[in-house]
């Protein structure tokens, strides 16, 4: 089966979007060369066969090949014939790996994982002719805008954190480069991805999962308070437990204007891009998105009813024109901060390109069963505690 398959080298392969990605390509017959870090505990051999375990993919084991490379060395930093046997065959290429981070203090880690670390990617692309280059950016590549986000190049000079910066400025180098030195590429920009639909299995757990496990944690504290210090605490703030045995919790969700967010299960994510990637068209930038997208109003019931409370109460208005928090907005504040350009969003993005080739296969929308599925799981695993060995 795999003779008549293109060898793959991918990068990002035990993280979250690049794991099951990697699986896909396993599943349809790739021979597979996994290019990375090696982890602070675990060589990355030994991570690729962990995950290949978690994901019940043990006999696909030798179809993968694992590369532990500095992207920033010359050649990658491998030897000479490990190098050779990269470049041999004209393999397809596909760059997954990135750091996401948004905050600003890390923006020389960020700008080096996702600008910096390229220009050994795109060297190896062209040293080995590939067959096709597929990036693997954001929809929030974007930047600060409003309205329809076509799937072409990006034109903002405005950005709401160094990550959607550094993967605009990234799609820049990528396609410059290919273009000079006629490289068949695209550019793949999922929005953001949650655990599987069906399943509600995950590998990581911030997005979607934050603002849940935050307000977990929020009314575990006011919940302990009445329960054991007869709400000495909580009390002043309307924090009590009601008849029906739901904890009272008035939080704020302040918000400047009314918008949605943009979400993908994992299932949805893998399925499209294996798409894109075996039906490509040279040059073209693909969204993988959401048509129905979610608000806040929606996410914030559905917290209310899996964490058995009340009291979220979404507020259009700015942060700065709020009257004082309470200490359960102030710390729920805290946490939600990197992720508010997000949760109100009011950029939506076209999917031509990303609907012609996949057969306009959509994601489902995120029912209440859905986000109950995913949480159930987030929890059952301590929000990735227990993932320690990828």
């Amino acid at each position: 089966m795999t003779a008549s398959k293109k060898t793959v080298l991918l990068t990002g392969a035990t993280g979250f979007l690049g794991s099951h990605l990697m699986l896909k390509l396993l599943q349809q017959g790739y021979p597979l060369r996994v290019l990375g870090r090696p982890g602070k505990a675990r060589s990355l051999p030994e991570r690729v066969s962990n995950l290949l375990q978690w994901f019940s993919a043990g006999p696909c084991a030798g179809q993968v090949e694992a590369f532990e490379v500095d992207f920033e060395k010359t050649e990658l930093g491998l030897s000479r014939k490990d190098y050779a046997r990269l470049c041999a065959g004209e393999p397809i290429v596909i760059h997954c790996a990135a750091d996401t981070g948004f905050a600003e203090r890390n923006r020389q880690r960020v700008m080096a994982a996702n600008v910096n670390a390229l220009g050994g990617i795109l060297e190896l692309v062209k040293k080995s002719r590939a067959s096709f280059f597929h990036h693997f950016s954001t929809v929030f590549a974007a930047g600060a805008v409003a309205g329809a986000v076509p799937e072409s190049a990006v034109q903002a000079d405005r950005f709401h954190n160094v990550y959607e910066e550094s993967k605009a400025i990234a799609e820049s180098r990528v396609s410059g480069v290919c273009r000079e030195f006629s490289i068949p590429y695209t550019v793949i920009r999922p929005a953001i991805v949650y655990g599987d639909s069906r399943s509600g299995r995950s590998l990581k757990f911030n997005a979607l999962y934050s603002p849940v496990k935050s307000m977990q944690l929020i009314k575990d504290i006011y919940l302990h308070d009445v329960q054991q210090n007869g709400g000495a605490k909580s009390a002043p703030y309307g924090i009590f437990i009601g008849a029906d045995g739901r904890l009272r919790l008035p939080i704020r969700i302040f918000l400047p204007q009314p918008g949605f967010i943009n979400l993908i299960p994992v299932d949805y994510f893998a399925t499209a891009a294996l798409a894109i990637i075996e039906n490509p068209q040279a040059g073209k930038i693909y969204h993988i998105s959401s048509a129905t997208p979610s608000s806040m109003e929606v996410l914030a019931g559905y917290t209310e009813r899996f964490l058995s409370l009340k009291g979220l109460q979404v507020v259009y208005q700015s942060r700065d024109k709020n009257p004082m928090f309470n200490p359960a907005e102030e710390l729920f504040d805290h946490f939600l901060r990197p992720y508010y350009p997000y949760l109100s969003d009011q950029r939506g993005f076209e999917k031509t390109n990303t609907d012609l080739a996949t057969g306009g296969i959509t994601p489902p929308e995120l029912s209440y069963e859905i986000f109950a599925r995913c949480m159930d799981y987030a929890r059952s695993v301590e929000w990735g505690k227990a993932f320690s060995d990828f």
